[in-house]
């Protein structure tokens, strides 16, 4: 997906009646709608600490690829985050054919109706554009399931981040 297409060049969703498109983020507008649903989510629901949150990554668009989940109307219902290449090498053990899958929120109002997945499988595309082979994430614990129905294996074990338990996963594209 380049930058402000759709994935698969046409809207995405609608379950549950709500229409919404996956998006790559471009522009300032779509950065920041971004970064609101991760406010929402980690800072103001789960106590993330605003300064934890956001890191220099996410001003990096050499290093960083965002992804929007969007109703029809404009308002931003989820995003996540593709980190790669050199400027990512802390997240992705220096392994340039490795992408690490991050800051994944969906609004509380849009969740059940299939927009993570989505946004997972649309940073799995971008991350084949990019010639990555495969994809690394820290989920929360309480997500592995989610995760797993998604295709991804669990490894390491169990350590806490921003007080939270989380695991790291893997899946090969």
């Amino acid at each position: 997906m380049s930058a402000g297409e759709t994935r698969a060049g046409l809207p995405f969703g609608g379950a549950g009646g709500v229409a919404y498109e996956i998006r790559s983020a471009a522009g300032a507008a779509d950065r920041e709608a971004c970064f609101a649903v991760r406010r929402r989510v980690f800072v103001v629901e789960q106590h993330v600490p605003e300064e934890l949150e956001f890191d220099s990554h996410d001003a990096l668009d050499a290093a960083a690829a965002h992804v929007l989940a969007v109703r029809v109307d404009g308002l931003p219902l989820g995003t996540s985050r593709l980190l790669y290449g050199p400027q990512a090498a802390d997240r992705t053990g220096g392994d340039l054919t490795v992408g690490s899958l991050g800051r994944l929120a969906v609004a509380e109002e849009a969740r059940g109706l299939g927009i993570g997945a989505a946004l997972v499988r649309a940073v799995e595309d971008l991350a084949r554009e990019r010639g990555l082979l495969t994809v690394e994430l820290h989920a929360q614990t309480r997500a592995l399931g989610f995760y797993e129905r998604l295709g991804y294996e669990a490894y390491g074990v169990e350590y806490e981040s921003v007080g939270i338990p989380h695991r790291g996963m893997r899946r090969v594209l």
